[in-house]
């Protein structure tokens, strides 16, 4: 069944490794496998963030609507370990796990409400702590890896391939010490980096080379292994993290297992506000939990999908605004035309064609022929997954009137317009109109929308 499924959708990626767009073929059709490089749970998540996770949401949607729902395995980690965590709980007072649950918990909510779908597992770098030590023992022991000083470094100079997704030479990265990655002194080489450190304010693990915590990026090597596998379809996140983040992965990994880690390493672009890049320097972090407060996760979302995902985005009230119009307008249409359902297996759709959302976007964008097929493709970009009716009623404010409080209202105007008591139903009115409220008259009866 999946091989004429293949056929007749075939999956184009623009594989970073490869420098190139290419058919995508995973290595088991019934089970395809793909890794995200997760948050680290001490902070609110970010608009840029969230692209990340959008575009790999829309990847899985993807995946699955062509292998299947049950035949695609997708591992979006967790890191709780970190430096900053560490500083936040000594600063708190607290231990970081209280940290790491409550932003967690946020993070996960927050998508939601971007209509993500979960993830088949999140797992968390405290729970791979044995994996992470396995994998640098295995480092140590070929060659790869040595000690210095109670820490333990990756040798780059051992592995001919370093920089082959970066484009970064070893000749570029001797010139000096990257920030993050220990003293200059501790290492053969000024580019090697970390794959294990002393413990740090009693937050450690025992380790045959002492006890300590875990680099960062041993931490993803780990989580995909023990997940995924060896060597996993496509290992997908920002470009921000294809170096050092994903070089490192790549060059522990496949020293460790001699095989690649992933076939193919997907990256989306940069989100800007406006002409500069979102950072804390400059007071322009966008957090998702702050935008969800004003705007719907669907708008949102749209918005992310509003650029190709190797294009930069340029964030704005506008396009917000212009989002919120958009779905409106879908949404209307829903409303007032019965949509039948059709078939989507649709040869050469655009949303096949290297994840082209835009374009899939102006398939649905024509009301004249807003088919169950337009319906669908939207639905597989995590769009109009409400019913209208749910759509136009909104988010009330907090403090605002609650739906039942709306409804309660609407049946007492009936009444009192029917008692002709003017004063009260004016009185209602007000209410409606403070709260931006807007009623619709028909038929069968009076519906309301939030404005």
């Amino acid at each position: 069944m999946w091989q004429e499924i293949e056929i007749m959708m075939e999956l184009t990626l623009y594989n970073s490794l490869k420098r190139e767009k290419q058919v995508f073929k995973p290595m088991n059709p019934k089970r395809v496998t793909m890794y995200n490089c997760g948050p680290t749970v001490y902070s609110y998540a970010h608009i840029g963030n969230a692209r990340a996770a959008v575009v790999a949401d829309v990847l899985f949607r993807v995946l699955r609507h062509i292998y299947g729902e049950d035949h695609v395995v997708y591992a979006r980690n967790l890191t709780d370990v970190d430096d900053k965590i560490i500083a936040a709980a000594k600063e708190l007072g607290v231990p970081i796990s209280e940290i790491t649950e409550k932003y967690t918990k946020i993070y996960q909510d927050d998508l939601a409400a971007l209509n993500c779908l979960p993830p088949t597992s999140e797992p968390k770098a405290t729970e791979h702590i044995g994996g992470m030590i396995a994998l640098i023992k295995t480092l140590i022991k070929d060659g790869y890896a040595y000690e210095s000083d109670g820490h333990v470094f990756f040798d780059v100079s051992k592995y001919d391939d370093y920089g082959k997704l970066s484009g970064n030479t070893l000749d570029a990265l001797k010139k000096g010490d990257r920030v993050g990655e220990g003293e200059v002194a501790r290492k053969k080489n000024p580019a090697d980096f970390v794959l294990w450190k002393p413990e740090l304010d009693g937050v450690g693990w025992d380790a045959p080379f002492g006890r300590g915590r875990p680099g960062w990026h041993i931490e993803c090597s780990a989580m995909a292994k023990s997940e995924l596998g060896e060597t996993i379809d496509i290992h997908c996140g920002g470009v921000d993290l294809k170096f050092p983040h994903h070089e490192n992965e790549i060059a522990q990994s496949n020293c460790a297992h001699g095989k690649p880690m992933a076939n193919y390493w997907v990256h989306n672009e940069f989100l800007n506000m406006g002409k500069d890049k979102m950072s804390k320097s400059l007071g322009n972090i966008v957090l998702v939990h702050d935008l969800l407060e004003e705007w719907d996760g669907e708008v949102i979302r749209l918005a992310l999908l509003k650029a190709h995902y190797r294009s930069e985005l340029i964030w704005s009230e506008d396009l917000l605004k212009e989002s919120k119009a958009q779905l409106d307008g879908w949404y209307r249409y829903l409303k007032e035309h019965d949509n039948k359902e059709t078939d989507f297996l649709v040869f050469n759709h655009p949303i096949f064609d290297d994840l082209n959302t835009i374009e899939a976007i102006v398939v649905f964008n024509d009301f004249d022929d807003f088919s169950g097929v337009a319906v669908q493709t939207a639905n597989l970009l995590g769009l109009l997954t409400k019913d209208p009716e749910e759509w136009f009623r909104g988010q009330g404010k907090e403090g605002g009137l609650t739906d039942a409080e709306i409804d309660d209202l609407i049946t007492e105007r009936a009444e009192v317009r029917a008692q002709k008591n003017w004063a009260r139903a004016d009185e209602i009115r007000d209410v409606f109109a403070e709260e931006n409220i807007i009623l619709e008259d028909g038929k069968d009866g009076t519906t309301w929308r939030r404005g």
